[in-house]
């Protein structure tokens, strides 16, 4: 049910590699008659798929293959939701990702429904899994959006695939994660336990910690402190000054237990 609290699988397939698994799935948010949430299918591949990417790159993993299954008609409605999965695979630099593909052919369906699984590889001492230590700080990167207040994939406000690409080159920065449905909050006191800390919450942190970040708006990440100059730099000149309306807010600490 996810590796130490992650929304991923790890699982060991030689003595120097793990294979990293992630899945997401979306449903009734589309333009089908009976979906819940109306949104173009572009929107909904793109975003699915961010999340699944997001999953696996985060845990410094090399992504290898997708599969990506539509309970919907291949026209028009799975033609839409590719667009969009290409689209995003394009803006992550994976254009060429090997990917299995499956629609509905034999019923008429009235509701979206999408899953897309990402499988990638990581050598055993790359893996930023359990890597924050006791002391370290944690920072989100962008906000926490859920629903109708994503209508634009490119919302300067939330996270994308380079954000992450752009962390995982910058030292000092450990553990990364993608935040979900669970909130900030979840996210933060799963990593913290997963090293045997607890999460200490900065008093002036002003985001909703409880709130859903839908499909991965923002994400947290833990900080060594005795990289705190570079990490100013590095993230603020690596990402924040390609996206300067890109929140970066620090959420607590963690201490030992």
């Amino acid at each position: 049910m996810g590796y130490l609290g992650r929304d991923v699988e790890v699982v060991s397939i030689n003595p120097e590699q793990y294979l990293v698994g992630s899945c997401d799935s979306c449903g009734a948010i589309g333009m089908k008659d009976l979906d819940a949430y109306k949104i173009s299918g572009i929107i909904t591949g793109r975003l699915t798929t961010r999340v699944t990417l997001m999953e696996v790159l985060s845990t410094g993993a090399a992504v290898k293959m997708m599969t990506v299954a539509i309970s919907n008609e291949p026209h028009p409605t799975a033609d839409r939701i590719l667009e969009g999965v290409k689209e995003e695979l394009d803006s992550a630099g994976l254009s060429e990702l090997p990917m299995a593909i499956s629609t509905e052919k034999n019923m008429i369906t009235q509701q979206t429904g999408l899953g897309i699984s990402v499988v990638g590889v990581v050598e055993k001492n790359q893996l930023r899994i359990g890597t924050a230590q006791p002391g370290d700080d944690i920072f989100c990167l962008g906000l926490p959006k859920v629903g109708p207040e994503i209508t634009n994939p490119d919302d300067p406000e939330i996270v994308q695939i380079n954000h992450i690409q752009s962390l995982l080159g910058i030292s000092g920065v450990f553990d990364i994660i993608p935040v979900g449905s669970r909130g900030i909050r979840r996210e933060a006191e799963l990593l913290a336990a997963g090293v045997n800390t607890r999460l200490h919450i900065e008093p002036t942190c002003s985001l909703d910690l409880d709130k859903s970040a839908g499909p991965s708006s923002c994400l947290i990440f833990s900080v060594r402190s005795s990289f705190q100059s570079e990490i100013s730099e590095g993230v603020l000149n690596q990402v924040l000054t390609k996206s300067p309306r890109l929140p970066l807010t620090k959420v607590g600490n963690l201490f030992k237990i």
